[in-house]
């Protein structure tokens, strides 16, 4: 079956993917960060006191690699300041306290047929669309490639490898018509005839669904262009690299980006914000979550940008059991949180909770040169020496093991039985050579 080389296979603790998705009431006070995507903070437009209506450009991109902000919430923006963000950092955000009349503003719907390319591109831009697999990179940034990358391929990620999280599983499964449509516009915008819907075979129902609304609109032009790929189920099949290895057979070379092999890789939730902001003029504040593990009501969410993590916990019940960490994503990369006072961003795919045991924490023993660090790596590198080297502060030999390739997805320190902090030293060594410490 289709899949890439190394990986791990954790346990996948998915019982939430057979529960539909609920909306979560309105939060009382929406904290909206100016950094919640890849590249340069939004510049706020509005002003203390300001009223405001759900969907309102609130804060405007500053640069090409930056996204504008809208309103997830009606009524008056309270204060902009310093605010903890799930990365663990403060950041300046706007915060507005709701009104609970939800009013939004009037969105204008489009006809993609009388559209061009870069008018799609353009809308994609003002909704603020960005990357909602995790990384948060802004999709018309993706969408924009140089004219000396010719794109001929689209991969569409619905493999949602992560333990526990199954957000993109009932996405796929309740909205497909429309992330399907979402597909066609990334593959009209960049002129691709070759479209893909990765999913792991873990996630049967969703397979079926997609290829019912495939073969329901053979008809149409691009329906027989798109293809559904069954991928093994293994962790990080989602990762880009891998995905495309596993998908269309092409290896990303080291320092290169996916359209360096004419490639573009989008998630699943992503292509139907992409639907919603072109057909119905609907920009980006809200999203589908997953709340999993010790809650007493576990499920998938759909919430408000800016929604706390507190108001999340209470409306699944609280917690459940002897808690002991909550993670603000999946398990094998997710952040862990200090506080639930922190709001949902874009980029966020869910929230673990995980009990005393669940959590342990080990104590690393030496090195016993096994090896499975090295067979797991998706990436082919060698984890062992690059932890040794940044613990022995040998920093001229570092580079020779290329840590900037590392994506930080934590499959070595899953497999070594030393229980070595593999990923933190080399989230050091990436820190002290992208800073020139070294």
């Amino acid at each position: 079956m289709n899949s890439f080389a190394g990986g791990v296979h954790p346990s996948q603790s998915k019982s939430t993917s057979q529960i539909e998705t609920e909306e979560i009431p309105l939060p009382k006070k929406a904290v909206v960060p100016l950094s919640q995507h890849t590249g340069s903070p939004s510049k706020p437009i509005v002003k203390i006191g300001d009223l405001v209506k759900t969907g309102q450009l609130i804060a405007e991109a500053t640069g090409f690699i930056s996204a504008n902000l809208h309103s997830p919430v009606s009524g008056k923006v309270s204060a902009i300041e310093s605010r903890l963000h799930p990365c663990g950092y403060n950041f300046d955000s706007i915060i507005i306290d709701s009104d609970d009349k939800d009013e939004t503003v009037e969105f204008k719907k489009n006809d993609p047929e009388k559209l061009f390319s870069d008018e799609i591109v353009e809308i994609i831009k003002n909704a603020g669309i960005v990357g909602l697999g995790g990384a948060a990179f802004p999709t018309h940034v993706k969408l924009s490639p140089p004219k000396e990358k010719k794109i001929d391929s689209v991969i569409l990620n619905g493999c949602e490898c992560e333990p526990y999280l199954t957000c993109d599983h009932r996405v796929a499964i309740e909205e497909t018509e429309k992330v399907v449509v979402g597909l066609k516009l990334i593959m009209k915008i960049l002129n691709v005839e070759k479209g893909y819907i990765a999913i792991e075979d873990n996630k049967e129902d969703a397979i079926e669904k997609f290829n019912n609304v495939i073969a329901s609109e053979m008809k149409q032009s691009q329906a027989n262009k798109i293809k559904i790929v069954k991928l093994k189920t293994k962790y990080p099949q989602g990762a880009e690299k891998q995905l495309i290895k596993a998908v269309i057979k092409k290896e990303v070379p080291s320092g290169k980006l996916p359209m360096d092999v004419g490639c573009v890789v989008q998630n699943i939730q992503t292509a139907k914000a992409i639907y919603e902001a072109v057909y119905e003029g609907k920009p980006l504040y809200e999203r589908v979550i997953t709340v999993a593990g010790s809650v007493k009501r576990p499920g998938n969410l759909k919430v408000r940008i800016g929604t706390s993590l507190s108001e999340i916990i209470d409306y699944c019940g609280g917690f459940a059991g002897d808690v002991k960490k909550v993670v603000a994503g999946g398990p094998m990369m997710g952040i862990t949180q200090f506080t639930l006072d922190v709001p949902v961003v874009k980029g966020f795919s869910g929230l673990v909770i995980l009990t005393e045991k669940e959590s342990e924490f080990y104590e690393p023993s030496n090195c016993i040169r096994c090896g499975k660090c090295v067979d797991v790596c998706p990436m082919g590198l060698v984890p062992t020496m690059i932890s040794r080297l940044i613990e022995k502060e040998k920093y001229e030999e570092l580079k020779n093991y290329n840590p900037l390739d590392c994506m930080e997805c934590g499959c070595c320190a899953y497999e070594c039985p030393a229980k070595i902090h593999l990923v933190q030293n080399i989230k050091l060594a990436k820190f002290l050579i992208q800073n020139k410490k070294i």
